[in-house]
């Protein structure tokens, strides 16, 4: 199974492939789209599994629903109001709302930092 996520921007994608292995194809709309672009992201992502997970904002929500109607089989994985977009979010976040869209055999867990107890 190929899996494809769809983000507005570079940083979207740095940001999640520090999160995710190799087999998850990630791809950015860079903004607004327009025909051309819908037809390269279709060739890129060919027959794969697609997920949307764009800012929390008025240019992701857009954004959003134009990709709602290109792929409208695409699961949707959202970031929280408040948050600086895909981006700002903290690493948590993003791997709780990963492992809620069921893409947990994809994370790359970062490693647990000891905490020590006052004694």
């Amino acid at each position: 199974m190929s899996i494809a996520i769809i983000v507005e921007g570079k940083n979207d994608k740095s940001r999640l492939r520090r999160l995710l292995t190799e087999d998850i194809i990630i791809v950015c709309t860079f903004g607004s789209l327009n025909t051309d672009r819908l037809e390269e992201l279709k060739k890129k992502i060919g027959t794969c599994d697609v997920y949307l997970f764009t800012d929390n904002d008025p240019s992701g929500k857009k954004i959003r629903a134009i990709l709602r109607d290109t792929f409208p089989d695409a699961e949707q994985i959202y970031t929280r109001r408040g948050y600086a977009g895909v981006e700002g979010t903290p690493d948590e976040y993003l791997i709780q709302q990963l492992e809620k869209a069921g893409l947990e055999e994809f994370i790359i867990y970062p490693p647990m930092i000891p905490t020590f107890e006052k004694f």
